[in-house]
């Protein structure tokens, strides 16, 4: 029974542990003005609950930052949690290095414009005036452009990658924000923006459902064991009961046995006093 409580004591605490969970994931900013950081991005030393490394944003000189593998930070601009959209910066004022070196496939997210595929393509001398050259990406003695992959190549240029970005170089769109457009999807979680900040009990599904399924193969294993523990304690109980039951029966029954043999021996052997007769008459006729 100490078992039991303890266990129902147990489970309990873990379920409570997981309520904590869900609604321990409050909004912060790196600075007034900046973009909430709610569930699913966290605050990196900031916030308790870390969802995702994807999903980790870091705070530096009040500006917020996301490090994005095989590129690098980038500032994060703003953050719609109801469209799921994530408006990042190039430090670097170099949108399409971004375009060229980022690979999604590393993270959770991806571009939240249609993408479609271009080449890079790095010449030696300049193309025709038909042709955008890059300004952020050439230099002296190499020139980058960004075309249709169908494109036959000039002699003087060789392909870098091709890579599925949202659209081509052009001068009108040139920012450092145009185009990093970042999106996720989380099935069965819903966001926290619709309630303040706040998670609550309605993510039925993902990290809450994984602590409760957690928290219930815990329990079922812990009932498992004790059940084991209970039914292995009964039928020891019940063979102990049966052999102390058994033995008093077997060591009276055997020595009363014993006993009414050897009594009924008793009776069939010669009294000493009658032998003792005997002898006396046998004497007594002799003489």
């Amino acid at each position: 029974m100490d078992a039991f409580i303890f266990l129902v004591l147990f489970s309990s605490t873990l379920l409570l542990s997981a309520k904590a969970s869900e609604t321990n994931c409050p909004m912060v900013r790196c600075a007034p003005g900046a973009p909430k950081i709610q569930f699913p991005f966290h605050a990196k030393g900031l916030q308790q609950h870390s969802f995702h490394p994807s999903f980790e944003l870091a705070c530096k000189d009040n500006a917020t930052l996301i490090h994005l593998p095989s590129y690098g930070d980038l500032v994060v601009k703003s953050i719609s949690y109801d469209a799921k959209r994530l408006d990042l910066l190039d430090p670097k004022n170099c949108v399409h290095e971004v375009f060229l070196n980022l690979d999604l496939s590393l993270t959770s997210f991806r571009y939240y414009y249609v993408v479609k595929n271009y080449t890079y393509l790095n010449c030696s001398s300049r193309l025709s005036p038909s042709f955008t050259e890059v300004p952020c990406l050439s230099g002296p003695g190499h020139h980058v452009y960004t075309v249709e992959p169908s494109l036959s190549l000039p002699d003087s240029c060789r392909p870098v990658k091709t890579v599925a970005i949202p659209f081509l170089y052009s001068p009108y769109l040139s920012d450092n924000s145009f185009g990093l457009g970042l999106s996720w999807d989380l099935p069965g979680f819903q966001d926290c923006e619709a309630e303040g900040g706040h998670c609550d009990s309605k993510y039925k599904t993902g990290l809450s459902s994984v602590a409760k399924d957690k928290v219930f193969l815990i329990t079922m294993i812990g009932i498992c064991i004790l059940g084991i523990a209970m039914l292995s304690v009964s039928f020891l109980k019940m063979y102990h009961s049966k052999k102390i039951h058994c033995q008093p029966e077997t060591e009276e029954t055997y020595p009363t046995e014993i006993e009414k043999s050897y009594g009924d021996y008793e009776g069939l052997k010669p009294d000493s006093d009658h032998t003792d007769k005997v002898k006396n008459i046998k004497q007594y006729e002799t003489v």
